[in-house]
């Protein structure tokens, strides 16, 4: 079964929400140009508010020494997801500093190509998995992620040779929601689908119903495998 991520959460109560559903992973955006941004303190703790009935995830975006020593120290989330530019030796020196967490990378995707870029984060295993998202439009000012946007799933199916080519698991997200979700999961089968705008009432306003909804969507959904 597809396992699902709710990202971009803020406050203990939409927490509670997701966990309920049957949510597995919890992401906490610590990043200032997002609409979802949490500083360290309530960073700290809603992870500990999820800590023991889901796996805590910190999103941050090319994050320097200083703040991922801040993050890392006090906060101890189960997963750090890197969602900028960084490269796998940056990877590879987060991992030889700070043993744990493990370390979600995520890849920009809007052709094959960038489906390919990901193999140097999963050589060696530098990156404990990947995250495929929608590559924000070129010169725009969007966000990272969170943006809403999506891209052809198809070019991540098992019939495509640039996917087969790179290891499974894998994560998607980028333009998910209630609607779709269970098309995406039935044909490329991600291992997680990871959710952020496509569960807001309005940017960084989860909604209770949409949230629930997803979840279902996604824990009901026919993988034909």
């Amino acid at each position: 079964m597809t396992e699902v991520k709710i990202c971009g959460l803020s406050t203990p109560e939409s927490v509670d929400i997701a966990i309920n559903a049957g949510a597995t992973y919890l992401g906490f955006v610590i990043f200032n140009k997002s609409p979802r941004h949490v500083d360290i303190d309530r960073a700290k703790s809603l992870c500990a508010h999820v800590e023991g009935r889901a796996q805590s995830v910190i999103l941050l975006v090319n994050p320097d020494d200083p703040l991922l020593d801040k993050v890392l120290t006090n906060i101890r989330p189960d997963i750090l997801q890197l969602h900028g530019h960084e490269t796998p030796d940056r990877i590879a020196e987060i991992k030889s500093c700070y043993p744990a967490p493990r370390i979600w990378k995520a890849i920009p995707v809007a052709t094959e190509k960038d489906v390919s870029d990901a193999r140097p984060y999963l050589s060696s295993r530098k990156a404990d998995l990947v995250l495929f998202d929608a590559k924000p439009i070129k010169g725009s000012k969007a966000l990272p992620g969170g943006n809403g946007l999506s891209f052809d799933w198809s070019i991540l199916s098992q019939d495509n040779t640039t996917s087969t080519q790179l290891q499974r698991p894998f994560a998607l997200a980028g333009g998910l929601t209630p609607k779709n979700v269970a098309t995406a999961i039935k044909l490329i089968a991600p291992s997680i689908v990871d959710v952020s705008s496509g569960v807001e009432s309005a940017p960084g306003i989860k909604d209770p119903a949409l949230i629930e909804s997803f979840i279902h969507a996604a824990k009901t959904a026919k993988q034909n495998l």
